[in-house]
């Protein structure tokens, strides 16, 4: 397993280029908006893994995705949502990488051991 850690201002499509050569062997990928671009769906088709992305607002011709698969999303999204209930990682205030790192597996380890 490999994690990325980008800086908080940098874009989705940044760190999508940095995650690409690393992607393990996958049939399908459920990503946000941020997510959306020509380049990125082309690499992923390259690689065999059917893209579930919707549309940005503002791409003229809107790319199908299946609606479906795209609400398992919602598990991810809770994910986060329970990362960031920890005010340390909500306001990063770690400023280096391998701190803020720490203190996400720590409130990972934790948020799964207090919901078994």
């Amino acid at each position: 397993m490999v994690l990325l850690l980008t800086e908080g201002q940098a874009s989705d499509h940044r760190g999508a280029a940095l995650m690409l050569p690393k992607l393990p062997p996958a049939n399908e990928l459920i990503a946000d908006r941020g997510y959306d671009s020509a380049r990125f769906r082309a690499e992923l088709a390259a690689r065999g893994i059917d893209a579930c992305i919707r549309s940005t607002r503002s791409r003229k011709q809107p790319i199908p995705h299946d609606p479906t698969l795209y609400r398992q999303r919602h598990r991810i999204e809770n994910m986060f949502g329970r990362l960031k209930d920890w005010r340390r990682i909500a306001m990063r205030y770690d400023q280096c990488a391998q701190t803020f790192f720490a203190a996400i597996t720590l409130a990972a380890t934790v948020t799964f051991w207090l919901n078994q």
